[in-house]
């Protein structure tokens, strides 16, 4: 399968069914109602060509003319910038700043502990543990406000929401304690971007 001499004028989006990571990008694209084509490889068997557009020959690979990303979080910001309606970001600097420095945490404590859980290594079971107690921890944060930290669905929501999506698929419950978190689940789980970025195998891990 050749990538590059099939691409089309489109946006295109090389993705995998069940990656965290490229869900969140895939939630951003229905959230904005974004004209694209989503190329799902096999992790196990990528196209020869993917190494040629992206030199870590990972995915999410979004190519856009001639423009190729290969890194979620500038790729959820190019389309914010390319894409400006519904914003996903806020206006002002301050709260730019804070979305970003909630994104980098995000990034940096929850999605390296999914790394470990989705490749089942020999941390599986303790990265499970402390991923609870980080999503317990802020369960107050959920319940300031409709969305995180925002009044508004941004891209620090569509980070978080293939992780809590996946938490009862890695068999992590959330107690009583955490109703903020998961009325927050509800709303976000509920919104018709959301459901029409799932593929058939996500549906699958909360059947």
């Amino acid at each position: 399968m050749s990538l590059i001499a099939n691409r089309r004028s489109v946006m295109t989006l090389f993705s995998t069914v069940d990656c965290p990571q490229c869900h969140r990008v895939r939630i951003v694209l229905a959230e904005k109602d974004i004209s694209v084509d989503i190329v799902n490889i096999d992790p196990e068997d990528k196209p020869e060509d993917l190494l040629e557009l992206n030199p870590y020959n990972t995915v999410p690979t979004l190519i856009d003319r001639d423009l190729v990303i290969y890194e979620p979080r500038i790729m959820k910001e190019y389309l914010d910038e390319r894409f400006p309606h519904p914003p996903l970001m806020p206006v002002d600097p301050v709260s730019r700043a804070r979305t970003r420095l909630a994104l980098y945490r995000v990034e940096r404590d929850w999605y390296s502990l999914v790394n470990e859980i989705e490749a089942h290594t020999d941390k599986e079971d303790e990265a499970k543990k402390i991923l609870q107690e980080l999503v317990i921890a802020s369960a107050d944060i959920f319940s300031a406000k409709p969305y995180f930290l925002s009044e508004d669905f941004s891209l620090a929501d569509a980070t978080i929401a293939p992780i809590l999506w996946r938490l009862e698929h890695y068999g992590i419950d959330m107690p009583a304690s955490t109703k903020p978190v998961q009325d927050y689940m509800k709303r976000i789980f509920d919104r018709s971007s959301f459901i029409e970025s799932l593929t058939e195998a996500e549906l699958e891990l909360r059947s």
